[in-house]
């Protein structure tokens, strides 16, 4: 099993902005003096200037442009409706926001098998939110694929009992936590897991201060210690300047790269680049405006494909 790929899928948005339905429980969200149009025109800028920075470093980007007629505010990031398995396998996920569930394409799955991906199963848990139950692909999932662990941070958008079902069908253990984030001094759930943890081959970048509950720390500590991970700790304050959205990819010849945002990287103290750099080439790019408006960050806009090629 391979924790870390080559390729990715990213989609190019056509009319980003932030999206009201999100900004409910997405406490990284803020409105931003610009019309819709300049907020627009910027994404697509920072989202094509990260893509080039990518693959300059030989990393393979799909790239599918969104619809506009879909109206997906956020379809820029995909790792929340879909995951592809090493054996073959898609996951399709229930989405929280109704206007996010539009974002679901078929016509995607059909440029992976023309590009000789191999697709066999498709395990699709969205009939789920006919019951308002949600599980936000590898936003609410942080899987560690070497050793079939899933780290969830339950939320409005991360259900247990769903967890447990991806969990059994797909061969993992559940690591289940609560985490919070302080909003106007209160103590509320962050929306997804990958905010405030990744992981890596050898470390997991995480930030312990959000997890409130002691047992639960402990407990997630001693997974992260049994497989042998090196604990990077980030502050909350890291944390909001989305220093635990990072993503570990690899390119052809095999050489490693960290990829975060411009904001992420500059939060960073020099010990933590320094744990960082051991296993990896840090790649960082400006994404002000997807992350002001959006909510999320570097890792939430790769879906990594781990799908067989075809022979």
């Amino acid at each position: 099993m391979q924790q870390i790929t080559d390729t990715i899928l990213m989609i190019r948005p056509v009319a980003f902005r932030m999206n009201e339905e999100t900004a409910v429980n997405n406490y990284f969200q803020e409105k931003m003096l610009l019309d819709a149009e300049a907020v627009n025109k910027q994404a697509q800028k920072e989202f094509d200037d990260f893509v080039s920075i990518l693959r300059l470093n030989g990393i393979q980007v799909l790239v599918e442009d969104d619809i506009k007629n879909n109206n997906t505010p956020d379809s820029i990031f995909p790792n929340n409706w879909i995951s592809f398995h090493q054996n073959g396998t898609v996951a399709l996920y229930p989405m929280f926001a109704e206007n996010r569930r539009r974002e679901r394409r078929e016509d995607i799955l059909e440029r992976l098998e023309n590009e000789g991906f191999v697709i066999n199963t498709i395990m699709d848990y969205t009939s789920a939110e006919a019951e308002n139950v949600f599980l936000e692909g590898t936003g609410s999932l942080l899987l560690d694929r070497v050793n079939r662990k899933a780290y969830c941070a339950l939320s409005p958008r991360a259900n247990e009992e769903l967890l447990l079902e991806f969990c059994e069908d797909f061969e993992y253990t559940p690591v289940v936590f609560t985490a919070n984030q302080t909003v106007n001094n209160k103590r509320l759930p962050i929306y997804h897991t990958n905010v405030l943890m990744a992981l890596t081959e050898n470390a997991a970048i995480i930030c312990l201060d959000a997890i409130d509950d002691k047992k639960e720390k402990k407990n997630i500590i001693s997974h992260l210690k049994e497989d042998r991970k090196e604990i990077i700790v980030i502050s909350e304050a890291q944390m909001h300047q989305f220093a635990g959205n990072m993503l570990q990819l690899k390119n052809k010849k095999g050489e490693k790269f960290m990829i975060m945002s411009q904001a992420a990287f500059h939060s960073l103290k020099p010990v933590q680049i320094q744990q960082i750099e051991k296993e990896s080439t840090i790649i960082y790019s400006n994404l002000h405006v997807i992350e002001t408006c959006g909510g999320g960050s570097a890792r939430c806009m790769m879906a990594e494909v781990f799908l067989p090629k075809n022979k």
